[in-house]
């Protein structure tokens, strides 16, 4: 049969070769992709999965480790470079000290600009790396009227001096010489240059720990702040000041009259201070002399404890009665007839001391001021009987008498 006899359907039994080959080619191909999903059969085994590699370190620790491997490096760099730096300024003649005018000092008004520079002697001439700046700073810190000290470099070839100077506040004897005294006991020489007006400190000594003057100076601050305070400015009345007892700080006045030694204890300098100053001329009436007030205890008050040279007297009207807490031994081991107390009156009245009947009215009056004779002990006169008219002339008291009667022993 030929091939042109044949009929359509014919044809399609014998489509060519090449047709049907590329038919499979394309149903077979791997490029083709079935989009329709399938239904999952239950007993179809479950497909395997298929294992990812990863690297030895996370993504985010590996950025991290190479941002720090970065910064080392740049680090490394930089010291290098310093490395070198330092080494060229070590050596270069561009970084050496030439002369003194190449140190600058400030901050000196009693330090001399010669003791600083005593201190950079060495360094002149010296390249600016090598010089010692710590050893420098404490050198000038141990000048005594240097409190604290700065020393820096200033590129290329100069060095900066800032001295912080002390401020003295006292003068102090020490042997036969006059120094000045800071706050913290520190002693520095007396400068020719300048002029001060202090209290002369007592009772320190030089070879004492600076932590012992410290202290003591700590106690002699909070008197001169107390004097001072609101504008009273008492402490210019001060020429002495003894810190020899922490218990008692005692000060003398610098008065027309005379120069009076004042107690003032420990603590509460102002009010003490103004008592004194209250009374100052009451007690001047009433003794001869006013050498010394202790003003130590809070219900008495003991004048010419430390001389010794009157006799025990009231104390003055003005200052309210109170009660009697205490004596000093200076007063105590003198005698009753060494220091004036001013206490209760009743205290000052020894038993069987009242005046006869027929004393003269002018016995009973304030006595006068007792000269250095009061100071013996008074002999009591005996009472005359009511009976008689006249006492005898051994029983006549005498005037003596009849003051220390009236006004009591201690």
């Amino acid at each position: 049969m030929s091939r042109a006899n044949l009929t359509r359907e014919d044809e399609t039994l014998f489509e060519p070769r090449s047709a049907a080959r590329g038919l499979v080619a394309e149903d077979d191909s791997p490029r083709v992709l079935d989009l329709d999903p399938e239904e999952e059969s239950p007993f179809l085994r479950a497909q395997r999965r298929v294992p990812v590699r990863r690297g030895p370190l996370a993504k985010k620790t590996a950025n991290r480790l190479k941002i720090v491997l970065v910064a080392l490096a740049v680090a490394g760099a930089l010291a290098v470079c310093t490395s070198v730096l330092y080494s060229y300024g070590e050596h270069s003649w561009r970084f050496r000290i030439r002369s003194g005018s190449n140190i600058e000092i400030a901050g000196t008004q009693t330090v001399a600009r010669r003791q600083v520079m005593e201190v950079f002697a060495g360094d002149v001439g010296r390249n600016i790396f090598a010089v010692p700046l710590e050893e420098r700073r404490r050198q000038l810190e141990a000048i005594p009227w240097v409190e604290s000290a700065t020393v820096i470099r200033l590129l290329p070839d100069r060095l900066r001096v800032d001295l912080i100077e002390r401020t003295a506040v006292a003068f102090v004897r020490l042997g036969s010489r006059i120094a000045l005294l800071d706050s913290n006991g520190v002693v520095m020489e007396l400068p020719r240059s300048r002029k001060y007006s202090f209290p002369v400190v007592k009772g320190l000594n030089e070879s004492e720990p600076p932590t012992a003057r410290a202290a003591r100076m700590q106690m002699y601050s909070a008197l001169m702040r107390e004097l001072d305070s609101a504008g009273a400015h008492y402490s210019a009345d001060l020429s002495e000041v003894d810190l020899s007892d922490s218990e008692d700080v005692k000060v003398v006045v610098a008065d027309p009259a005379g120069a009076v030694l004042v107690h003032l204890g420990s603590s509460d300098f102002l009010r003490r201070y103004k008592i004194y100053l209250a009374h100052l001329q009451e007690w001047r009436q009433q003794f001869q002399k006013v050498e010394s007030v202790d003003l130590r205890y809070e219900r008495q008050i003991i004048v010419n404890p430390d001389s010794g040279t009157h006799s025990t007297n009231p104390r003055p009207a003005s200052v309210a009665p109170h009660k009697a807490v205490g004596k000093p031994d200076v007063a105590k081991a003198a005698g009753p007839s060494k220091a004036a107390v001013h206490g209760r009156p009743e205290a000052n009245k020894p038993a069987a001391t009242a005046p006869p009947t027929n004393a003269k009215p002018a016995a009973t009056a304030q006595p006068a001021t007792p000269g250095p004779a009061a100071t013996a002990q008074p002999a009591v006169a005996k009472p005359v009987p009511a009976r008689a008219k006249k006492p005898s002339p051994a029983h006549k008291p005498s005037p003596q008498a009849a003051k220390a009667s009236s006004t009591g022993t201690q």
